[in-house]
């Protein structure tokens, strides 16, 4: 899908700090002080349009969230939907994931959010995947002992490879549904790309997995 770009996204962004975290790297170790509480932080790693961390963040007023994306043209539209929202436990962050440790300390964040990740299908770019062995040594970075991630995607190859990955660096496999509309999973909430794909008859994966650390 062509990203459509928005000239004018940066400054918007730069508009509005209290949504989109600038400096995220001094709340390292101190994530609670960038909120109104201090409470748990889970964070999701390509939020998209940000449909899927505003609606958690209604849901869990308990919980702290943090939507991360790379693309200003794309986190401005998650901006839009959080100023809309008004909910005072969500924030944005415009950063690359592979720069999580600058960002975060150990047990900074209590969970992490994979959902519709890019599937990198050429066996070439596998390193790209947001599953691969080098990024869930970051996630194991950032998170507690027993840290979680939770994973959704339409795309079988991904879910497939991501199963094995999670395997094979040891994680505990939680929850596995091959067909999350047809279970009996209870509070999903939808991203766009879910509620779009799911139109159109696409099965859609979901696991949660634990570090054993």
């Amino acid at each position: 899908m062509r990203l459509r770009y928005k000239p004018w996204a940066k400054e918007k962004i730069e508009q509005y700090p209290q949504y989109v975290v600038s400096s995220p790297e001094q709340y390292k170790g101190k994530w609670g002080t960038a909120f109104e509480k201090d409470q748990p932080l889970h964070i999701e790693i390509g939020t998209g349009k940000g449909r899927f961390v505003t609606e958690m963040a209604r849901a869990n007023p308990t919980i702290n969230y943090l939507g991360l994306e790379l693309q200003e043209s794309v986190i401005v539209s998650a901006l839009d939907r959080l100023i809309e929202a008004e909910v005072t436990n969500l924030k944005l962050l415009n950063v690359n994931a592979a720069d999580l440790p600058q960002f975060f300390a150990k047990g900074d964040v209590s969970r992490v959010y994979l959902n519709f990740s890019d599937p990198w299908p050429k066996t070439r770019h596998d390193k790209r995947r947001l599953t691969y062995k080098s990024f869930l040594k970051l996630y194991e970075d950032i998170l507690p002992n027993k840290g979680e991630i939770h994973f959704k995607t339409d795309n079988q190859g991904l879910f497939e490879y991501s199963l094995s990955s999670f395997s094979e660096y040891g994680l505990l496999l939680k929850f596995v549904s091959l067909d999350l509309h047809k279970s009996d999973f209870e509070g999903n909430i939808m991203t766009e790309y879910e509620e779009k794909f799911s139109e159109k008859g696409n099965r859609i994966y979901r696991c949660e997995v634990q570090y054993q650390n």
